[in-house]
């Protein structure tokens, strides 16, 4: 512990729950090399629990998740004095993230990877792995989140983490209810202050570590743009209008996404938005803003988390973008498509939102909520841009 560092309210909070916590007090903590996930090892450290680090590894090279991170996750564990183990899930990664990314934007969508890997890259591995190689049967993460375990035949239920900043609920509505009440968030109600605070009262080496991107193929490649360039060539296309008007050329629709306004390089009497993205005739779709908005979307491969899936319309409120602010919504559950039973995902919803929307993205999740708590969630399906010209 770092000399006349003490420790803040939330971190005695947190250590306490730890320390009366009902069940058993073994658990492997994913390590990602960063502060949140080196606290809340540390925390469970001192709370008493014996502790073992894992570290899946991702992808080869430079970056949070990767080579740096690696090597952090390995001096915190020495510096915890807890094992540390790494598991190589590279080609897993390869093809059900990246690969589908890659294939998501060829399509003309903004696809949303973090859930995806959320549910088959880490949760799922490090219990698997944790439960078969070290018996273990429970898993901790640097997660702003936290869980309401239930009681027998009752349902585990997601919460936002107290955070409303840093709040991580929106990337974890994939989750099932195993894999929740296997789950353990130390972090979620900490503040970012809070862990970084903590962080330097256990001497860390992360303690000051800057910030990651939220998505770690950013901070692998630099920018997203470069990610995508190393997968997929140039091709140029048109720019144009609803009414077929060409206003300007492109290298790539991978390189845009619904509601951007700005990096078009088009020259217009107003301010233009992209509205639709058309793989077929190459074309990126733009308007003014006011012709931009939308009020309904199709929502499918539901996964609904805390609660039962609903057979009658709810009322509720929807999170289109992970920064974006939840706004009341009429969901009205849809039959199933051949294609989702398919994907065995079959749960699909329409959504009325109260008011006009703007930038609703094909591929990015639809997170639903209740207040604090988060009702499941699903990806915005591409039948909201056949009235988009």
């Amino acid at each position: 512990m770092a000399l006349g560092v003490s420790i803040t309210k939330a971190g005695e909070a947190a250590l306490k729950r730890l320390r009366q916590w009902p069940g058993e007090r073994r658990v492997a903590v994913g390590l990602s090399g960063g502060v949140d996930s080196s606290l809340t090892a540390a925390l469970l450290v001192e709370a008493g629990w014996e502790v073992e680090g894992l570290t899946l590894w991702l992808m080869s090279g430079k970056g949070a998740c990767c080579a740096e991170g690696l090597v952090d996750a390995t001096g915190i564990c020495e510096q915890l004095g807890i094992p540390h183990y790494i598991l190589d899930i590279r080609e897993t990664f390869q093809q059900d993230i990246v690969k589908r990314l890659v294939d998501g934007y060829q399509q003309g969508i903004t696809p949303l990877p973090c859930s995806q890997c959320n549910r088959s890259v880490k949760f799922e591995p490090m219990l698997e792995w944790a439960l078969s190689k070290r018996r273990i049967s429970q898993v901790a993460t640097g997660h702003y989140a936290r869980i309401r375990y239930g009681g027998k035949g009752r349902r585990h239920q997601l919460l936002r983490g107290l955070d409303i900043h840093k709040d991580q609920s929106y990337f974890l509505y994939d989750l099932t209810q195993e894999v929740l009440g296997r789950t353990i968030f130390p972090l979620g109600e900490l503040t970012k202050p809070d862990t970084r605070l903590e962080a330097s009262r256990h001497s860390l080496r992360t303690a000051k570590k800057p910030e990651s991107q939220d998505l770690c193929l950013v901070d692998h490649y630099g920018s997203m743009s470069a990610f995508l360039g190393t997968y997929l060539p140039p091709r140029q296309g048109e720019i144009v209008l609803k009414d077929g008007t060409v206003v300007g050329k492109h290298n790539g629709i991978e390189h845009f996404t619904i509601g951007q306004r700005k990096g078009l390089g088009v020259a217009w009497r107003e301010a233009l938005h992209v509205i639709k993205l058309d793989p077929a005739r190459n074309h990126v779709v733009v308007a003014p803003r006011s012709e931009a908005g939308r009020q309904e979307a199709t929502v499918g491969a539901v996964n609904w988390i805390s609660i039962d899936p609903p057979t009658d319309p709810i009322d509720l409120q929807v999170q289109v973008r992970y920064r974006g602010t939840p706004v009341t919504a009429r969901l009205t559950p849809c039959a199933a498509t051949d294609d989702d039973r398919c994907r065995q995902r079959p749960h699909r919803c329409h959504l009325v939102f109260k008011t006009e929307q703007f930038s609703i993205a094909p591929g990015q999740a639809a997170v639903f909520y209740n207040g604090e708590q988060v009702l499941g969630g699903g990806l915005i399906q591409r039948d909201l841009e056949t009235s988009q010209g």
